[in-house]
């Protein structure tokens, strides 16, 4: 099994790109984030203690690592 590293450009399981986004807020679960103007609804459940200002690498609308 390999870890995940967040310096990777690519999924290890599926080959998508993961995006790095910048949390704006967090709500009920989900945090908004942000990366070139787009907004989009973000699962965090997998993360710990996600804040707004977070930097976050994320892959099908799952946030995977704090960077």
């Amino acid at each position: 099994m390999t870890d995940c590293d967040p310096r990777e450009e690519r999924c290890i399981t599926c080959g998508d790109v993961g995006v790095e986004m910048r949390v704006v807020r967090v709500e009920d679960g989900l945090a908004l984030c942000e990366a070139e103007g787009e907004q989009r609804e973000v699962e965090v459940a997998l993360l710990d203690a996600v804040s707004a200002g977070d930097l976050l690498l994320v892959h099908a609308d799952v946030g995977l690592v704090k960077l």
